[in-house]
C-alpha cells in the first residue's frame, strides 16, 4: 500500500520489506537526530493492522500467543509472538487492547498469512478478526515527543515511543501538523541501537526467541499452553540457543554497509575462514557511525574480532552465550 506522504518534498522512496513509504526525506541523519530528541513522526502506513474484538477476545489470544493475555488492561502496550510447533517464530504482533478490541500491528506481508491463522483457530470463542489495514494507518512518535494524538486515536505507547493507530484517511492532515517526517532509515538506525530485533530481518525460518533476546519482552515464562512452548520451556530450563543476537560497530573506512544476509567470521580467518553466522541489519547511525546487529553461533568468542564479508567488526553481547 504505496503511502500518500511519499509526495511530501524530499521523500525517497524505500524498497524491499519496507517498500510503500520514504526511506528517507533528503537528510538521513538530520531525520535521526530529530527522532532522538523526540521531534517528528515515522510514517509506518505500510505495515498491516489487524483487530481483535468480542468478550473472549483476550483469553482467546491467551491460548495462541507468546504473551500473558488474560489480564492485560486498557491501555497497555504489549508484544506477542506466535510460535510453530517446533518454536521457531512465524509472527510477531505489537499490542494494545483499547477495552472493546485488541489493535495489532505486523510486519509487512504477513497479515494475510496470519488472519488465515487467526480465523481458523476461532473455534466457538466468541471474537471477531478483522483487517483493518486500508482503514487506519500505523505512525511512530518518537519518546519524549510531546506531540498532541487526536481526539479517539488509539495509542500504543511503550519506552521506544507511541505507535498511533491512525484513521488513513487522516494522514495528511496529521503530517501538515505534526512534521517534520522522518524516514524509515532513521527509525531503522535507532532500532538498532537499541538492540531491537525484527521478524524478518533478526529472524529467519529456525529462529527461537531465545536468539534474538525476546524471552520476558514477547515470551511471558509462567503462563499455561501455547502452540511451540515445549521448546521454549526446554531452551529456557535445560539449554541454551544454538545462536545468539550481537551488535556490531563496523569500520567506518568502507563505504557500503554488508547487506542482510553478509557472513560473518572471525577476523583472524579471514574471508576463507568458516562461516559463523550473518549481518542481519547494517545502518549509519548519527552519532555510531555505521553499526549492525548479526545473529552468530553461541560458542563465537564475545571478544573475539569479527569481519562481516570484508568489514571489520567489533561486537557488542546482547543475548549472552
Amino acid at each position: 500500500m504505496k503511502s500518500p506522504l511519499l509526495s511530501l518534498p524530499g521523500a525517497v522512496a524505500a524498497e524491499g520489506r519496507d517498500e510503500g513509504v520514504a526511506a528517507h526525506y533528503g537528510d538521513l541523519f538530520r531525520e535521526q537526530r530529530a527522532l532522538a530528541e523526540g521531534e517528528g513522526f515515522v510514517d509506518l502506513s505500510h505495515r498491516g493492522v489487524v483487530a481483535v474484538s468480542g468478550d473472549d477476545r483476550l483469553s482467546w489470544l491467551h491460548l495462541l500467543v507468546t504473551q500473558h493475555m488474560t489480564e492485560l488492561p486498557p491501555g497497555r502496550a504489549t508484544e506477542a509472538l506466535i510460535l510453530s510447533a517446533n518454536g521457531h517464530i512465524e509472527h510477531a504482533l505489537y499490542l494494545v487492547d483499547d477495552g472493546e478490541t485488541v489493535w495489532a500491528h505486523v510486519e509487512p506481508g504477513t497479515r494475510e498469512e496470519l488472519l488465515a491463522y487467526l480465523e481458523s483457530m476461532k473455534f466457538f470463542y466468541r471474537v471477531e478478526v478483522a483487517d483493518r489495514t486500508e482503514d487506519f494507518a500505523v505512525v511512530h512518535l518518537p519518546a519524549g515527543s510531546i506531540a498532541e494524538v487526536p481526539e479517539g486515536v488509539v495509542v500504543r505507547e511503550t519506552p521506544h515511543g507511541r505507535d498511533l493507530f491512525l484513521p488513513r484517511a487522516e494522514l495528511e492532515s496529521f503530517a501538515a501538523s505534526h512534521g517534520p517526517a522522518a524516514g524509515i532509515l532513521a527509525y531503522e538506525a535507532l532500532r538498532v541501537e537499541a538492540h531491537r530485533p525484527r521478524l524478518g530481518f533478526e529472524t529467519d525460518h529456525r529462529t527461537i526467541p531465545h536468539e534474538v533476546g525476546l524471552i520476558g519482552s514477547a515470551v511471558h515464562l509462567q503462563k499455561g499452553c501455547y502452540r511451540g512452548q515445549e521448546t521454549v520451556a526446554r531452551v529456557q530450563n535445560l539449554g541454551k540457543p544454538p545462536r545468539r543476537l550481537v551488535f556490531l560497530h563496523l569500520d567506518g573506512s568502507e563505504v557500503l554497509l554488508p547487506g542482510h544476509g553478509t557472513p560473518i567470521r572471525l577476523a583472524a580467518d579471514g574471508e576463507e575462514g568458516r562461516q559463523l553466522g550473518f549481518v542481519t541489519t547494517a545502518v549509519r547511525h548519527h552519532e555510531l557511525g555505521p553499526i549492525a546487529l548479526a545473529l552468530v553461533k553461541r560458542n563465537v568468542p564475545v571478544d573475539a574480532p569479527l569481519i562481516a564479508g570484508t568489514t571489520a567488526a567489533a561486537q557488542e553481547t546482547v543475548v549472552e552465550p
